[in-house]
């Protein structure tokens, strides 16, 4: 059992959840949207919205004067996946860069920090190199209408709602997986951030309550003068009375998870990279194995708790160590105290369940419903 404080709390989460996602299919006749929309894509593609559009002229200029090279050809995407930052695969000569900048739209100054971004990457990479480099940054907004960083492509693939065919689907294999993600996001966590330069990314004291009063306003906004907003009172007065007093700080991603991870093509056990480093900060590193464990997928989930992962299932047949034995993992990776993984669970299926909310009415908004 994950939790002893707020069983209770955590089955309304997952009425909530679920009520979500079922009204989001009910609602929009369940062909306009799948569990797919719900989790980002980082190998597929669409033509570039028209107010997406990137000057192709001004970026050949940027990429011969970077390269110190004449582009003999040229060629531009935009990756269809994501719900923040654009992404766009670039390929000049023959050589393929990926380039990130801002969403459209008035932005909140510390939001969409691409200096930021670039600094975490590029750092990292340096003693994590599943961290993709980023090898550039500018701040010239004359060139795509904003700043930008280009970051090293990546190859492999990456599993969301559905195993791929080649993929050898048993036990040993979906275990072995299982166990590189913990030992990659261990690796992660015992990062000094000293030693990388990160020791001033964010603000570690007083992380977790932050965060926590940070998600109440958020769900309060976004519930107000609805039969939502006072639903979750007692989970969150139990919360902020049980708050971990944790002394390890890490860096930590702030959105781990498996279709965040790009797998090798031929050795299939061997991960390649780890994407979307824009909320990496420094905090309490069981943030990250909470929020990972809300999209987790073991046998003893029901089938309403099954929407709301990312992970895949064998028909009805659930591969996946159960969560408990994930949390036992982590510790062993680690060697830090998980005696409290209970709370950051709980916190971990509010923070989803304000997203999901939030998603809900995007859409709904979106078809004028």
């Amino acid at each position: 059992m994950l939790l002893d404080v707020s069983n209770n709390s955590l089955k309304m989460i997952n009425e909530i959840v679920s009520f979500i996602l079922i009204e989001l299919r009910e609602t929009i006749k369940g062909d306009l949207i799948s569990n797919d929309d719900l989790v980002s894509s980082m190998d597929k593609y669409r033509e570039e919205r028209k107010d997406e559009k990137l000057n192709e002229e001004s970026l050949k200029l940027f990429f011969s004067d970077l390269l110190k090279n004449k582009i003999n050809n040229f060629s531009l995407k935009q990756f269809s996946g994501g719900h923040a930052n654009l992404t766009y695969l670039i390929s000049v000569n023959d050589k393929e860069y990926v380039l990130r900048r801002p969403p459209l739209g008035p932005i909140a100054p510390s939001a969409h920090d691409m200096k930021r971004e670039h600094k975490v990457q590029r750092s990292l990479h340096s003693v994590f190199p599943l961290v993709p480099n980023s090898i550039y940054f500018s701040d010239d907004v004359s060139i795509v209408g904003s700043q930008f960083h280009i970051i090293e492509r990546k190859k492999g693939f990456v599993i969301r709602k559905e195993f791929p065919d080649f993929l050898p689907l048993n036990l040993n294999f979906i275990n072995e997986m299982s166990d590189q993600m913990i030992k990659i996001l261990s690796d992660l966590h015992k990062i000094n951030p000293i030693k990388v330069g990160l020791e001033k990314l964010g603000r570690p004291e007083g992380f977790v309550e932050r965060q926590l009063l940070g998600w109440e306003k958020r769900w309060k906004l976004a519930t107000e003068n609805t039969s939502l907003n006072t639903i979750f009172d007692d989970l969150l007065e139990n919360l902020k009375l049980n708050i971990p007093k944790s002394k390890i700080v890490s860096i930590i991603h702030n959105d781990f998870k498996l279709d965040n991870i790009m797998w090798n093509n031929s050795n299939f056990l061997s991960p390649e990279a780890i994407f979307d480093w824009d909320m990496c900060t420094l905090g309490d590193p069981l943030m990250d194995l909470g929020h990972m464990l809300n999209y987790w997928i073991d046998k003893e989930d029901d089938k309403d708790a099954r929407l709301i992962t990312s992970m895949p299932t064998t028909g009805n047949k659930i591969l996946f160590p159960l969560k408990s034995e994930i949390i036992k993992l982590y510790s062993k990776y680690t060697g830090f105290d998980v005696k409290n993984i209970n709370w950051y669970y709980a916190f971990g299926a509010f923070k989803l369940s304000v997203i999901l909310n939030k998603r809900f009415f995007l859409i709904s908004s979106k078809y004028s419903l």
